[in-house]
C-alpha cells in the first residue's frame, strides 16, 4: 500500500549548523511529521509541516499518566550521495511492541517507514556528512485525549522530528567511566523495561545524577530483584569480554531489545567469536578484572553505536579496563557497523534501506 502525505514547506528555513561542532539532540530540522488517531477512526491525516510547538490541552493524558513511547534511528548520506537508513523495519516493529505494552494503538509498520522516508526526503539537506555525524530521527507517540482518569486514552498523535548530530558522548570513542548503580532500580521483569517509554528514562535520572556527581559518565544497572546481575549501561546494552568470550545480558523483559545489540550479536557470530547471552554477576566482572581476564567492556545503542568503557566504579573500588583504551573487538564492531551505515562497506545482511 502506498501512503501519501500532505507537505507544507516552511517559509522560514533555518541556517544549517557547523558540522564540526554538532551537539547531540539540541538543534532540529525545518519540518516534522504529524498524524492523528481517534478511537473508531484509526490513524488519519498524516502530514509534514514546519517544525514548531504543539497546541495541547492541559488535561491531555500524556501529561498526567505518561502514555507515550519513542524510537530512535539515523539517516546517513554516502559519498555517492545516497541516503541510507539502518534497519528501520526493526524500529517500526519495536514501536508497536512499546505501543502494545502501554495500551496505545498499533501503527502499520509500512506506514511508519514511509513517514520516516518522506520526512527525510523533505529535510535531506540537513543530513551532515562530516565523519561521525548523522541525522538522528525521533518518532514518538503521545496520548492527547483531555480527561482525568486512569484508562487508555482514545486520542493520540504520532510525530517524527529530526536532529543533525555529532557524537553522543563528547569523547567519541574515548573510553568512558561507568558507575555501578546498586541503590536505585530502573526496571524489573514484568514491567516496562523492554519498552522504549519515557517512564524508564525518568526513573533512571536520579542514579545518573549520582554518577555525574562522582565523576562518571553513566551508570551500569544491576537487576532490580537481586541487585547483582549486570544489565544495561545507561540507555544502552552492555557487553563484557572475558577471556575469549563476549557476554551480554539475555532479554528477560527488563532491558531493551536493542537493534544495535542484535546487529553486534550477528557480527560476532559471523566472525566466529564466542558470544553468550547469559546472566553475569557484577562480582564475576570484578573478579575477572582482578585476575586479568576482563579484556573489554562496551555499550551499544543507536545514539553512540559503540561506546567503550575504560573504568568501572563499584563498592568504592575502580576497575581499569584495557588500560583505558578501546579494545580490538569494540573497534572492529564500530568500524564495521559505521562502514555499513555510511555505505563504505558492503551490506551483506540487508540492513540498510535507501530513501
Amino acid at each position: 500500500m502506498a501512503y501519501q502525505f500532505e507537505i507544507t514547506k516552511t517559509e522560514h528555513p533555518k541556517a544549517k549548523p557547523d558540522q564540526a561542532n554538532l551537539d547531540f539532540g539540541t538543534l532540529f530540522t525545518d519540518h516534522m511529521f504529524i498524524m492523528d488517531y481517534e478511537e473508531g477512526k484509526g490513524w488519519f491525516d498524516g502530514r509534514i509541516v514546519p517544525y514548531g510547538p504543539l497546541a495541547m490541552d492541559p488535561a491531555s493524558t500524556v501529561f498526567h499518566y505518561g502514555q507515550e513511547m519513542f524510537e530512535g534511528l539515523k539517516a546517513y548520506k554516502t559519498k555517492a550521495d545516497k541516503i541510507l537508513l539502518f534497519r528501520p523495519d526493526r524500529n517500526a516493529a519495536r514501536m508497536n511492541a512499546s505501543n502494545d505494552r502501554i495500551c496505545m494503538p498499533i501503527i502499520d509498520e509500512a506506514l511508519t517507514l514511509e513517514a520516516i522516508k518522506a520526512l527525510v526526503k523533505v529535510d535531506s539537506d540537513w543530513i551532515p556528512t562530516a565523519p561521525g555525524t548523522s541525522l538522528y530521527i525521533r518518532p514518538f507517540v503521545i496520548s492527547t485525549e483531555a480527561f482525568l482518569g486512569v484508562r487508555a486514552a482514545k486520542q493520540y498523535k504520532f510525530i517524527i522530528i529530526m536532529s543533525p548530530v555529532g557524537a553522543y558522548y563528547k569523547g567519541g570513542l574515548a573510553p568512558t567511566k561507568i558507575y555501578v548503580e546498586d541503590e536505585y532500580v530502573r526496571a524489573v521483569s514484568g514491567g516496562t523495561g523492554f519498552a522504549k517509554v519515557g517512564g524508564n528514562y525518568a526513573a533512571s535520572l536520579k542514579a545518573q545524577q549520582k554518577a555525574y556527581a562522582k565523576g562518571y559518565a553513566q551508570v551500569l544497572w544491576l537487576d532490580g530483584v537481586e541487585r547483582k546481575y549486570v544489565e544495561e549501561i545507561g540507555t544502552s546494552n552492555a557487553f563484557f569480554v572475558i577471556d575469549d568470550e563476549v557476554i551480554t545480558s539475555p532479554l528477560t523483559g527488563s532491558i531493551l531489545p536493542g537493534i544495535t545489540r542484535d546487529s553486534v550479536l550477528t557480527l560476532l557470530k559471523k566472525w566466529g567469536i564466542k558470544v553468550s547471552e547469559k546472566r553475569l554477576t557484577i562480582q564475576e566482572v570484578a573478579d575477572a578484572s582482578k585476575d586479568g581476564h576482563l579484556k573489554e567492556v562496551f555499550a551499544t545503542g543507536t545514539a553512540a553505536v559503540i561506546s567503550p568503557v575504560g573504568e568501572l566504579g563499584w563498592m568504592n573500588q575502580s576497575y581499569i579496563i584495557n588500560a583505558q583504551q578501546i579494545g580490538p573487538i569494540s573497534q572492529r564492531i564500530y568500524d564495521t557497523l559505521v562502514g555499513i551505515q555510511t555505505g563504505e562497506l558492503a551490506d551483506e545482511f540487508g540492513w540498510t534501506v535507501e530513501v
